[in-house]
């Protein structure tokens, strides 16, 4: 079965994107920085496009050549955006990595690429770049973002900055301008590092047009009104899902607020109120959970209401995802709901946002449905860093939830023989750098790129059911997808993160990293006492009432017996980048799990016989 997103978009570059967006727009705060509670630092197009400049010829001024490598490690800041389009404009490639890695994970992707330059936020990077730096030998300069030399920098932005300065003239500026608009959509923009659930990272190197096709085909889709939005940008920069859409906010002309940390979200969602903005599903979780969690510490009257306001949008909901739009008492009653309960939570997200996206990871269908009902729209897209990353996405006037929309232009979708989801077009990367094997192995002779995940076709819309390499096949031959299901039981109020584990063993087991807010107050209600969350989890009652919960989601989603957990273990910690059970756009490593707490998942399987 195929699906075909239609005609694809004219070839283009990203320095292309930049410079029109120049001519374009003239706002006063392009880029925002947070310098402090409610205090926000803007720079305006104009400031963007000298520091640009400025910095790109600082770059070629250090001896730097078209084609050359430059890695990145910072979180999100005008500055990372600042040094990504000066690359692109020198010709350089640059290659990010994720801040959140230790250094002995950092010195892969600067040796492999070849990085001449290292660019860190500042002391911390610095110190891991020092840590690493005998194993990088084409590694010549270190430029640190802070206003002086930190450990590992020889330089500083602002040093690097002035260096271009010196030399700027009318004649260079335009030589600079002349030589960025030169570059070929088929040249390489940036070398992204996979963060795989096994083996070390590839370089997906992702030419100007598989990055500029996607930004063109998505904003034929994504309703975003020119000149007039406000975006949040917190998903790290050096994930292919954020940085698309700063450059497509960039094309927008919108006023991007960067957050340097997911923790302090909820707040810059207060503060710089968003029109637009995407993110993981483990926000929604979040959010969704927060809601739940309120109601059920409110009194039994607001517990009530929120309850009733929930069933009326709920209905309200089905209807208008039927294409019937609600009127009479429904309307009325949905109207009422939306005053007492759902402008709250608007509110909390700054009470301006017309739509989320969610990407990088399966989003419940469940948490899904009551934002919608909400009155707050998540947009589910589809896609993988060597897609560049957009295969497709839902929108507006094709809205589906449980899939993730259709192809967008240039996209073409076929669903293999085994139910592999595998692609075409000018999104596919050009391939895995130094990695001539898994290139040909990752993308056949007829162009199309081997995605991993499971899926099928319905009227053109896509829907994943799961990573290829993520079925649970038990003993008894059974395949089971675990995703589905442990985003079922992550809608519940008493789970925060859950694991299903089963591959080549009797039956499935779930390891379940509990909601403790809400546990912690069900047990102080049920007059059961602990001093420690490790404690608390060791108690029969405890374990009774996970075991009860999970239960019930299993009942609720009809799995089969096969699906079924056997078995129920409780974790105290939620599983993290730093330990290594998540990429760093936490999805979740299924064998560092396995392995982490196999002592756990051992005495799951002991003395049954099921």
């Amino acid at each position: 079965m195929n699906a075909h997103g239609g005609p694809r978009p004219t070839p283009g570059t990203l320095n292309r994107l930049f410079f029109d967006a120049m001519a374009a727009y003239d706002r006063p705060n392009v880029m925002n920085a947070r310098i402090g509670p409610g205090q926000w630092q803007a720079i305006s197009h104009r400031e963007t496009e000298r520091r640009v400049r400025h910095l790109s010829l600082g770059l070629l001024e250090l001896g730097l050549h078209p084609g050359d490598r430059v890695a990145l490690i910072s979180e999100n800041r005008p500055e990372w955006a600042l040094t990504d389009w000066a690359c692109l404009t020198a010709r350089l490639a640059d290659v990010p990595i994720y801040p959140s890695l230790p250094a002995e994970q950092v010195a892969h992707p600067v040796s492999d690429s070849g990085a001449v330059v290292v660019l860190v936020s500042g002391e911390a990077h610095g110190a891991k770049i020092a840590a690493v730096r005998a194993q990088c030998p084409a590694l010549r300069h270190v430029i640190t973002f802070g206003s002086e030399r930190c450990t590992g920098a020889d330089l500083t932005l602002a040093e690097v900055e002035a260096r271009g300065a010196a030399v700027d003239t009318p004649e260079r500026a335009a030589e600079w301008k002349r030589a960025a608009l030169a570059v070929q959509p088929n040249d390489l923009a940036t070398l992204i590092y996979t963060s795989g659930t096994t083996g070390l990272p590839k370089g997906v190197m992702l030419s100007h047009d598989n990055i500029y096709s996607n930004v063109q085909a998505s904003m034929q889709v994504l309703p975003l009104h020119i000149g007039q939005e406000v975006a949040l940008s917190f998903l790290p920069l050096c994930h292919i899902f954020e940085r698309m859409g700063d450059y497509l906010y960039w094309a927008m002309g919108a006023a991007i607020h960067y957050v340097d940390s997911f923790d302090t979200v909820p707040i810059a969602l207060q503060e710089a109120r968003p029109t637009f903005a995407m993110s993981v599903p483990r926000l929604y979780e979040k959010m969704y959970a927060r809601a739940f969690e309120n109601a059920l510490a409110s009194g039994a009257f607001k517990k009530r209401i929120f309850f009733w306001a929930r069933a009326v949008a709920d209905r309200w909901a089905d209807q208008a995802l039927a294409g019937h739009p609600p009127r009479g008492p429904l309307a009325w009653k949905y109207a009422l709901a939306q005053k007492l309960v759902f402008s709250k939570i608007k509110a909390r997200t700054g009470g301006r946002i017309r739509y989320f996206v969610s990407g990088g990871a399966p989003l419940s269908p469940e948490i899904n449905k009551f934002f919608f009902a909400a009155g707050l729209t998540i947009l589910e897209g589809y896609g993988l860093t060597e897609t560049s990353p957009v295969i497709g996405v839902n929108c507006p006037t094709a809205f589906r939830i449980g899939t993730i929309g259709k192809p967008i232009a240039g996209v073409e979708v076929r669903i293999a023989e085994d139910g592999e989801v595998l692609t075409r077009g000018p999104h596919v990367m050009q391939g895995y750098w130094n990695r001539p094997d898994a290139t040909a192995e990752a993308i056949d002779r007829d162009g199309w790129f081997h995605t991993g995940d499971i899926g099928m076709l319905e009227d053109d819309f896509l829907r994943i059911t799961d990573r290829k390499k993520d079925l649970i096949v038990t003993a008894g031959g059974k395949n089971i997808a675990p995703q589905p299901i442990e985003n079922g039981f992550k809608t519940n109020k008493y789970v925060s993160q859950a694991v299903m584990i089963g591959d080549k063993r009797r039956y499935p087991v779930v390891l379940v990293v509990p909601e403790f807010a809400a546990l912690e107050r069900w047990a102080a209600l049920h007059n059961v006492y602990w001093t420690e969350r490790a404690q608390l989890l060791q108690m029969p009652t405890i374990q009774k009432k996970m075991e009860k919960e999970i239960a019930e989601e299993c009942e609720r989603m009809k799995l089969a017996s096969f699906e079924t957990p056997k078995r129920v273990g409780l974790l105290v910690h939620d599983f993290t980048v730093e330990r290594g059970e998540m990429t760093p756009t936490l999805k979740v490593k299924r064998r560092v799990i396995d392995t982490t707490y196999a002592a756990l998942i051992e005495s799951l399987y002991e003395g049954s016989a099921a």
